[in-house]
């Protein structure tokens, strides 16, 4: 019987036993290296249920999961459409640029106005989760990147579990949790939306609960321009903590350089991309990016029964905490 739900979710800060109860589960199954993500499929057009398991079993740990297959590495398009249907991906964000079909194929592209957005050059992309601009009935929940053909040099993404993050500011400070959860903490001005039309300021906070499932959503970008963090002492200290996170080396940021025929599903957990370059003779760098609306299905707080919790509770693994510990986050273990 699940134990989390939307009435009883650990990230409400009055909620402290079930908050402890969650966070034992969580660090004593999160990756501590990025060969932990990592599942190899045989054809990702066709998963088999054992394969979509073990896909799952990572997701459901650590809010992503990179697939490798070295036996599909070509240009169609239906691929991230086929895995995404497979773990209930199906609403996509047709953003602004996309492809006629609502996928982004992300390589450099010198035509029109994509050379003003970052994602289609080879610039870096500093760390973000999708859809930060997007209205509050329109987060982006869900997103896979599926690479056709890597970079000659660079390209590197890092990547951080959202509730990974939530923990280390949690634990640091309650105090900045409230404050990041205010319904004005991040402020985006206004610019461009999903059509190509003016849309208005984006206004909302940087975590939030899910009112249908209880699970954590993130929306977060570490620009330093055309951002306005709310006038706070106290969001503006959480801002510091968590950038001081985000470049750290703590062994909950993992890096992954995208092979041909690998991909990345996930709950839109924080990521960023390095720079790169192609070289002349080779194909560009080119990965079909899909944001959906929804949830990675059976991945949340209510896929997690009592019997997991009471057996994580008997055992204490020594996974626990102290591998996440730093300079920057102390392991107090607030409620």
């Amino acid at each position: 019987m699940s134990y989390f739900n939307a009435s009883n979710t650990p990230f409400a800060l009055n909620n402290g036993r079930a908050y402890q109860q969650w966070r034992r589960w969580k660090l004593n199954h999160a990756a501590r290296h990025v060969d932990e993500l990592i599942v190899p499929v045989h054809d990702p057009r066709n998963l088999s249920d054992t394969e979509v398991m073990a896909l799952l079993s990572t997701i459901r740990h650590n809010n992503m999961v990179i697939y490798a297959s070295r036996s599909c590495q070509d240009s169609d398009k239906s691929i991230p459409r086929k895995i995404a249907a497979r773990f209930g991906l199906r609403n996509l964000n047709h953003n602004w640029l996309a492809d006629d079909d609502g996928l982004t194929s992300l390589t450099v592209n010198d035509a029109g106005s994509h050379p003003f957005y970052i994602p289609y050059t080879n610039r870096p992309i500093n760390w973000h989760t999708d859809g930060y601009y997007n209205p509050a009935d329109a987060q982006v929940c869900g997103l896979m990147l599926h690479c056709v053909h890597r970079a000659a040099h660079g390209g590197e993404n890092a990547l951080l579990d959202h509730e990974i993050a939530y923990i280390l500011l949690r634990d640091e400070n309650p105090a900045y949790i409230e404050a990041l959860m205010s319904q004005d903490a991040m402020t985006i001005p206004p610019g461009t939306d999903m059509h190509g039309n003016l849309r208005d300021a984006a206004v909302g906070p940087v975590f939030s609960v899910i009112a249908e499932s209880g699970d954590l959503h993130m929306r977060y970008t570490m620009r330093q321009r055309n951002i306005i963090w709310k006038d706070d002492e106290t969001v503006k200290e959480a801002i510091g903590f968590l950038e001081a996170i985000l470049d750290s080396d703590l062994p909950c940021i993992h890096r992954a350089t995208l092979e041909p025929g690998m991909g990345l599903i996930s709950n839109n957990v924080l990521h960023d991309r390095s720079g790169f370059s192609d070289m002349v003779g080779l194909p560009q760098r080119l990965l079909y990016r899909a944001r959906y609306f929804d949830r990675i299905t059976r991945s949340g707080i209510e896929s997690i029964d009592e019997e997991e919790l009471e057996d994580e509770t008997r055992s204490e693994r020594s996974r626990h905490f102290s591998g996440y510990s730093s300079p920057i986050a102390s392991t107090n273990s607030s409620p």
